[in-house]
C-alpha cells in the first residue's frame, strides 16, 4: 500500500529555511514511510532549478532523489520515495459582491510542464515573492490556465473547509463548488479535506457526492509530512496517480487528523480564550460573549450550515479512513512529556530505528513489540489510538485541539507496573457534542439587486438642457460618466436624434471603452456603434483613414538618427518632447537648436508617417478647411473638458462649427495637466465663445463619505474661486487616518502590513494573528490603491508589498515593449517572417526557419535569448510571460506590433487578475477605489518642489484634492515629521492621527536590498 502526501511547501514557503529542499523531504519520507511526496512550489525558478539539479526520473512523471544526494540518517529504512511536481496557489479577489480566498493544489507531469505553467501565471502577477504565490486571480480562471498549460493538470480545491482561504470556508466561502468554478466545475474531481474535517463531516453533504476525498499535510515543515495521507494501491507512475485521485482507480482511503485537533474545528474567539459549539455561536450572534467581536466560524459550523444529511450518515462505497495523532505526539501524550521535548524526541528516534518507519508503528506494529522498545505507556497510548479510545479537546480560531490518551493515574499505574490485560478498556472520555440546529438551506435570502438610481435635479437638468451649449461643472463622484450617457440617450430617445450625428471624445481608451460598454447596455450593440466614441486621438485617426501612425520606437530612432547627424548629445526623449510641446503651442523646457528640430521633422516627412501630434493638426486641418461640416460632429459631447489643450480646444470648435449641440462636462478643481498644455480657463473661454452657454454645477457626492468630503473640501477651498458645494449621499463610515512615519520604509513597510490587515491576512499565519483587531469588514486587492507623487516612490512600496506576497501592478512605467532587447527580439522575427532579413542575419536566422510558424513563441524566443545573451533581461522575461498565450510567432508579433504593454497584457491573456494598484496622482485621475492610501505627504513631495520648473501651487493642490476624492470608504494619509502644507488646511479634528513604527533594518535589509 502507497502512502502518499502530495500537499507540502518547498523551503521558499513560509517556512524560509531549507528543511524542505529534496534530501531532507526524501529523509523525513523515508522514516515516516511515506511512499510519494509533493514537491511543493513549482512556480518559483530557483525551485525549479534546485529540482532539476536534485531529482532524477524515475516512472513516467515521477521523480526519486538523485543517487548520492541523500542524508545518512540510521533512523530513515525502507525505498526511496517518489516525488511529484506540486505547487500551492493562493487567488484572493472579489467575485459575487464578496472577497473570496481560496487555495489551490496543483500537481503536473513534469518540470517542463511546471515551466510553461509559470510562466503563464508570471504574465498575470508576481509568483517570485517569498512565501505561497498569490494571485488576485479568478480560481475558475487559474483552473482554466492550468489546463491549458496542461490538460495533464490535477487541479485540487486545497483544504476545502478552512475558514479564512478555501472553497466553502465561513470567510471567504462559496455555496458550491459550481458558484467559485462555473464551466468548469466538471474538471473539478478531487477535494482536500483539511485538517478540520473527516470523511464523516463530508458524507453528510449530498452535494460532495461525486468528489474524491483525500487528505494531505499542507506541511510547512518535513517533520509535519503524513499527518494527513492518502492510501494508495496503484502502480508508481503520474497516470496511474491520476487515475487514482479524478476516478477513484486504487484510492483506498485516507489517514486522518482527528477533526477536533484541527486549529479550526470549532467555533471561537482566541484572543478571549472561547471555545464555541455552533448552537453557542447561534445564540451569540456570531460575537465573542466577552469582547463582542465576530468569532471565527469554525469546520463543524459550516458544515453544519451546508448539510443535507444528518450526523453519522455513511457514503456507501467510500473508501475507509483511519484517525491517527504523528508518533512524538503519541508519545508525549502517553509519557507526559513535552511533545518537543528531548525525551520525547529520544524516544522517538529509538523506535524508528528498531521498529521502523513511523506509520508502520502506528498501524501495524505488534503491540508487545511496541512495549519492548518503549514502555507500556506507549504501547497502551498506541492501542488506544488504534482503537479510538482518545480524549478530544477541540481547537478553534487558529488554535490547535489536544488528543488526550492517557490520565496521569493511568500513567502511574502503567509505569507501577499494573496489568490492564483483562480490564475493561479505558472509556472514551470525549464530550459528547450537541448537534447545532441546522441553518435554513441556502441561508440568508439574497437581496434583490436596488433600483437604478434616479437622476438628481441637477442631473437631470444638464440631461435635458436644450440650449446650443452646455457646461456642466462635475465634482469628483457626483455621477459625471452617469450624466453623459444618460444626455446621449436622451439625445437618441427623446430627441430622435440618429447616432450617426453623435460624437463623445473622451481621454482615455478606458473612459471610452467604459462609455460605448453603457450605451450598447442601453440602446442595443447596433445603435450604439453608431455614435462615434474615442479619444481625440482615435477619432480623429477614423476620420483621416488609411494614415500610417510613427510608433515610440520608431519616434526614439528617428529622434537618435538626428541627433547623430548633427552630433547632439541630448537624449532622443528630449527631443521628442520639444518637438510635441512645439506643435501643441507650448513653450519650450529645454532650449534646443532650432537645427534639431527641423531635422527631425524633415527625416518624419519623409519617412511618410505622422505621429500623435500630426494626427490631430491633420484632422484640424481638415475640419477648418472642409466645405460641408462632417455630420458626426452634430451633437458633440465632449468628457474632461478641463484637460483640453489649445490645439483640442480648436479641434473642438472646428467639429462643431456648425453643430446643433455642444455639451461639455468635468470639474476645473481637477485640472491637473497643466504641463501638457491643459488651461483652467477653457471653460471661462467657451462662455466667451457661446454668449449663451448654459452652466450647470451637479453636487451630490456618490463616492465618498462624509468623512473623506470633510478632509477634502477645506483643501481645495484654498484656491481661487466661491466656496466648494459637494455633498456626500453615503452614511457616515471611518474616520480618515494621517499616519506618520520615519522614513519612506517606515512608510512602505506600514502600507504593506495594513494592506494585509485590509484582507483580512494574506495568509493563514496572518489571519491567525488578526486577533482583537481583527477587521469587520475587508477589501479584495483590486478594490485598494496605492498613491504617490512621483514614479521614484513606487520602487520601495512595490517591493514592500511583493515581500509580503501582496499582488500588486505599478500603472504608468516605461513599456517593456519599448526597451531595445524586446525591439531586436520583435524586428528579427517580423524580419524573418517578412522575408525582409538585414545583411549578416540569414546565417543566424536559418535556426529558426524551419520552426518560426509552427513552434511555440516562448521556445523560439527563450532560444533567441541564449543564442543572443539576454537571458537576464527582464523585459525579455516579461515578453517570454507575454508569449505563453499565442498559439504561434505570427499571433504574438501582431499583438505586439498593435498594441502597448496594457493592451498586450488583456489580449494575452484576457484574465482579470486583482491586484494592489500603484499609482502616481495623475494615473489615479477619473477612478475611483474603496480603499486608498496617499504616501508622502510631506514637504518638498508634495506640492513637488523641482528645479526644473517652479511648482504651481494651485494646481498641486488641486492633484492633492484628487488623490483624496479617489476613496470611497477609506483614506489614509502618509507623512512624516516634516508634513505637507496641504495637510495644515484640515481641520485636525477631522483626522485620526498615528505612527508607523520603524522597521528592524536586518529584516528588511535581508529581503529588499
Amino acid at each position: 500500500m502507497l502512502i502518499a502526501d502530495l500537499h507540502i511547501h518547498s523551503k521558499y514557503s513560509l517556512a524560509t529555511s531549507k528543511d524542505c529542499e529534496p534530501e531532507t523531504l526524501d529523509l523525513w519520507a523515508r522514516r515516516k514511510g511515506i511512499g510519494l511526496v509533493g514537491t511543493g512550489d513549482f512556480t518559483h525558478p530557483a525551485w525549479r532549478a534546485e529540482l532539476r539539479e536534485k531529482l532524477v526520473p524515475a516512472e513516467d512523471g515521477l521523480f526519486r532523489l538523485r543517487p548520492g544526494a541523500g542524508i545518512g540518517d540510521p533512523a530513515a529504512s525502507g525505498e526511496a520515495p517518489r516525488f511529484v511536481v506540486t505547487g500551492e496557489i493562493s487567488t484572493i479577489y472579489k467575485k459575487n459582491g464578496r472577497t473570496r480566498k481560496v487555495h489551490s493544489l496543483i500537481l503536473l507531469p513534469g518540470l517542463e510542464a511546471a515551466e510553461e505553467l509559470a510562466h503563464r501565471l508570471e504574465a498575470i502577477g508576481n509568483i517570485h515573492s517569498d512565501g505561497r504565490p498569490i494571485l488576485g486571480l479568478d480560481c475558475r480562471d487559474l483552473l482554466e490556465i492550468t489546463l491549458e498549460a496542461c490538460p495533464e493538470a490535477i487541479f485540487i480545491p486545497a483544504h476545502i473547509w478552512t475558514p479564512h482561504f478555501s472553497l466553502l470556508g465561513a470567510f471567504s466561502a462559496f455555496g458550491s463548488i459550481g458558484e467559485c468554478f462555473e464551466d468548469l466545475t466538471p474538471h473539478i474531481h478531487a477535494l482536500e479535506t483539511g485538517l478540520s474535517s473527516d470523511p464523516p463531516m463530508n458524507w453528510r453533504l449530498s452535494a460532495l457526492d461525486g468528489y474524491h476525498l483525500i487528505s494531505n499535510s499542507d506541511a510547512h515543515s518535513p517533520a509535519k509530512l503524513g499527518r494527513e495521507a492518502n492510501l494508495l494501491d496503484i502502480e508508481m507512475g503520474y497516470e496511474e496517480l491520476r487515475g487514482a485521485l479524478e476516478e477513484g482507480r486504487g484510492l483506498m482511503g485516507t489517514l486522518e487528523f482527528f477533526p477536533e485537533e484541527g486549529k479550526y474545528h470549532m467555533d471561537g474567539h482566541r484572543a478571549c480564550g472561547r471555545c464555541m459549539t455552533p448552537a453557542e455561536t447561534a445564540r451569540a450572534g456570531g460575537r465573542c460573549p466577552v469582547c463582542g467581536r465576530k468569532v471565527t466560524v469554525g469546520v463543524l459550523h459550516r458544515v453544519e450550515e451546508l448539510a443535507d444529511r444528518e450526523e453519522g450518515y455513511v457514503r456507501p462505497g467510500a473508501p475507509g479512513f483511519q484517525s491517527l495523532v504523528p508518533l512524538e505526539e503519541v508519545i508525549a501524550a502517553s509519557d507526559g512529556v513535552a511533545a518537543a521535548g528531548v525525551k520525547a524526541r529520544a524516544k522517538y528516534e529509538r523506535m524508528l530505528r528498531s521498529l521502523g518507519p513511523e506509520f508502520t508503528i502506528l498501524r501495524e506494529t505488534p503491540l508487545e513489540d511496541i512495549g519492548a522498545v518503549a514502555g507500556p505507556c506507549v504501547r497502551e497510548g498506541i492501542r488506544r489510538l488504534r482503537a479510538g479510545e482518545v480524549e478530544r479537546s477541540p481547537g478553534f480560531d487558529g488554535k490547535y485541539g489536544k488528543i488526550g490518551l492517557i490520565s496521569p493515574g493511568e500513567r502511574e499505574a502503567l509505569n507501577g507496573q499494573v496489568s490492564l490485560f483483562g480490564e475493561p478498556p479505558a472509556k472514551r472520555r470525549a464530550a459528547a457534542k450537541k448537534a447545532a440546529p441546522r441553518s435554513a438551506p441556502g441561508r440568508a435570502a439574497a437581496q434583490q439587486a436596488p433600483e437604478a438610481l434616479l437622476l438628481n435635479g441637477e442631473q437631470r437638468a444638464a440631461v435635458t438642457a436644450e440650449e446650443r451649449a452646455v457646461a456642466v461643472t462635475a465634482g469628483p463622484g457626483t455621477g459625471k460618466t452617469r450624466t453623459l450617457v444618460e444626455r446621449i440617450l436622451w439625445l437618441v430617445k427623446e430627441r430622435g436624434i440618429r447616432p450617426g450625428e453623435i460624437t463623445a471624445v473622451t481621454f482615455t481608451n478606458r473612459a471610452a471603452e467604459e462609455l460605448r460598454g453603457r450605451l450598447e447596455a442601453a440602446l442595443g450593440k447596433r445603435a450604439a456603434k453608431g455614435v462615434t466614441v474615442g479619444t481625440f486621438h482615435a477619432v480623429s485617426l477614423a476620420l483621416l483613414g488609411e494614415v500610417r501612425l510613427l510608433g515610440e520606437a520608431r519616434a526614439l530612432a528617428l529622434a537618435g538618427e538626428t541627433l547623430r547627424a548633427l552630433d547632439e548629445k541630448v537624449p532622443a526623449a528630449v527631443l521628442l518632447r520639444e518637438v510635441s510641446r512645439r506643435k501643441n503651442g507650448l513653450p519650450p523646457l529645454e532650449e534646443l537648436d532650432p537645427a534639431l528640430l527641423d531635422g527631425y521633422a524633415g527625416r518624419l516627412r519623409e519617412s511618410g508617417l505622422l505621429d500623435f501630434d500630426d494626427l490631430l493638426l491633420e484632422a484640424l486641418r481638415q475640419a477648418e478647411t472642409a466645405k460641408t461640416p462632417d455630420k458626426r460632429f452634430r451633437h458633440l459631447l465632449v468628457d474632461e473638458f478641463q484637460d483640453s489643450n489649445a490645439l483640442q480646444y480648436r479641434l473642438i470648435r472646428a467639429w462643431n462649427r456648425e453643430g446643433s449641440g455642444l455639451f461639455v462636462i468635468g470639474d476645473p478643481d481637477q485640472a491637473i495637466y497643466g504641463f501638457r498644455g491643459a488651461r483652467t480657463g477653457c471653460f471661462e473661454r467657451l462662455g466667451e465663445d457661446f454668449p449663451g452657454l448654459r452652466r450647470i454645477r451637479l453636487v451630490q457626492n456618490y463616492r465618498s463619505t462624509p468623512e473623506i468630503l470633510r478632509c477634502a473640501l477645506p483643501v481645495i477651498d484654498q484656491n481661487p474661486g466661491p466656496a466648494r458645494k459637494l455633498h456626500s449621499c453615503r452614511e457616515s463610515g471611518a474616520p480618515v487616518r494621517l499616519i506618520t512615519a520615519p522614513s519612506e520604509l517606515a512608510e512602505a513597510v506600514f502600507v504593506a502590513k495594513e494592506i494585509g490587515r485590509m484582507v483580512g491576512g494574506v495568509d493563514m499565519l496572518e489571519s491567525d494573528r488578526q486577533g482583537p483587531g481583527r477587521r469587520e469588514r475587508v477589501w479584495s486587492f483590486s478594490e485598494i490603491a496605492v498613491l504617490y507623487r512621483t514614479h521614484r516612490q513606487a520602487d520601495l512600496l512595490e517591493k514592500c508589498l511583493r515581500r509580503d506576497g501582496i499582488p500588486c501592478v505599478v500603472t504608468g512605467r516605461d513599456d517593456f515593449l519599448s526597451d531595445p532587447r524586446v525591439l531586436e527580439a520583435v524586428g528579427f522575427f517580423s524580419r524573418m517572417l517578412g522575408g525582409e532579413l538585414l545583411p549578416g542575419e540569414e546565417k543566424f536566422a536559418a535556426h529558426f526557419l524551419p520552426g518560426v510558424r509552427g513552434e511555440k513563441p516562448r521556445i523560439l524566443l527563450g532560444e533567441w535569448a541564449e543564442r543572443t545573451g539576454n537571458t537576464g533581461s527582464e523585459a525579455v522575461e516579461r515578453l517570454l510571460h507575454t508569449s505563453v498565450f499565442h498559439r504561434d510567432m505570427v499571433s504574438l508579433l501582431n499583438t505586439l506590433l498593435l498594441g502597448a504593454e496594457g493592451d498586450v497584457r488583456r489580449s494575452a491573456a484576457d484574465y482579470q487578475a486583482g491586484a494592489v494598484s500603484l499609482m502616481t496622482l495623475h494615473g489615479a485621475k477619473g477612478l475611483e477605489f474603496p480603499a486608498v492610501f496617499l504616501c508622502g505627504a510631506r514637504r518638498g513631495l508634495i506640492p513637488l518642489e523641482s528645479q526644473r520648473r517652479p511648482a504651481d501651487p494651485e494646481e498641486e493642490r488641486r492633484l492633492f484634492y484628487v488623490g483624496m476624492t479617489r476613496a470611497k470608504d477609506e483614506l489614509v494619509l502618509l507623512t512624516s515629521k516634516e508634513p505637507s502644507p496641504f495637510l495644515d488646511e484640515i481641520p485636525k479634528e477631522r483626522l485620526e492621527a498615528g505612527t508607523a513604527g520603524r522597521p528592524r533594518p536586518e529584516a528588511v535589509q535581508m529581503s529588499l536590498f
